[in-house]
């Protein structure tokens, strides 16, 4: 029993819980979840969790001394309060704290970008591909842009619990302000909001990027093909500062503008123009586990 894997993924609409059989053997023996009704506050949000983790001690019989948990935002290392949650309650608590109060448990946490990607190394695409990875760099690119490093199995937080968050690096000042303080961030370029604020700039429609992109492959609307041309160059000039870096061994690409096949065609060739090398070789993959990876990633926590 102590090899079993708990773990917990604190959404902005759902709070749901996993039991794995072990690191290894990571066979699901449990997974149900509850409404967040964040609405409601702090408090409720911590006791939603609570009503969780005791159907999860129902459910196998025992309950864990510890527990991963994916986070809306990060847990601060030094401060150890919450920040950058869209959940906004959690802003400013010592949600780790007080969930090992009410819960009796260790709690371990990482966004949910981190839990992404440790998932997908774990016992995702990146896994089933490339079982000898050592260095996965998991990516976000939906309503945010978000990411997570994992080296030889384990998420890397950070001294200031930043690590991975490359979509708050600057790219281009046409991205304009962003809510962290900054302009240009990546964030405020390849998001999918984002890029849809820039088709409409340009062409005075509001449209989804599936419907952008739908135009992009008809070949029917000029707007449409400048907007995923953008995507495409800054797909690559983003991500080359990661790579430069990192020199991951994987790339797992998440989230809905992840969907957009082009990136690991004509995105991967702009990203080999950019970083320091005379070729690419870095695998760019779609993802295995879709949103299973933020429980499934928050129970490796405690691997």
């Amino acid at each position: 029993m102590n090899d079993h894997l708990w773990g917990i993924d604190l959404g902005g609409t759902k709070v749901e819980g996993a039991v794995l059989q072990s690191a290894a053997t990571p066979n699901v023996l449990f997974r149900d979840r509850l409404p967040t009704e964040g609405h409601k506050g702090y408090d409720h949000i911590i006791g939603q969790i609570k009503l969780v983790v005791d159907k999860m001690e129902a459910a196998v019989g025992y309950r864990s001394q510890k527990l991963g948990i994916a986070t809306p935002g990060t847990l601060d290392p030094g401060l150890g309060l919450m920040k950058n949650s869209n959940t906004t309650s959690l802003n400013g608590r010592p949600l780790k704290t007080d969930l090992e109060k009410v819960l009796g448990m260790e709690v371990r946490m990482a966004n949910d970008a981190n839990c992404f990607a440790l998932a997908e190394a774990n016992m995702g695409i990146a896994k089933e591909k490339y079982p000898n990875a050592k260095v996965v760099f998991g990516v976000i690119m939906g309503t945010g842009v978000g990411g997570g490093v994992v080296v030889d199995g384990k998420v890397i937080n950070g001294l200031q619990g930043i690590g991975g968050e490359w979509g708050h690096n600057f790219l281009d000042a046409s991205g304009g302000p962003c809510y962290c303080g900054k302009t240009g961030c990546v964030e405020q370029v390849m998001s999918g909001p984002a890029l849809e604020k820039y088709y409409e700039s340009i062409s005075g429609q509001h449209k989804t990027m599936r419907e952008v992109y739908e135009l992009y492959k008809a070949g029917t609307d000029p707007y449409a093909k400048q907007t995923i041309e953008r995507l495409v160059h800054f797909f690559g000039l983003a991500l080359s500062v990661v790579v430069n870096i990192l020199d991951p061994d994987v790339i797992v690409i998440g989230g809905g503008v992840g969907n957009i096949d082009i990136i690991y065609t004509d995105g991967r060739t702009s990203l080999g123009n950019y970083i320091f090398n005379n070729r690419l070789d870095t695998p760019i993959l779609k993802p295995k586990l879709g949103d299973s990876a933020g429980v499934f990633g928050a129970a490796y926590l405690v691997a």
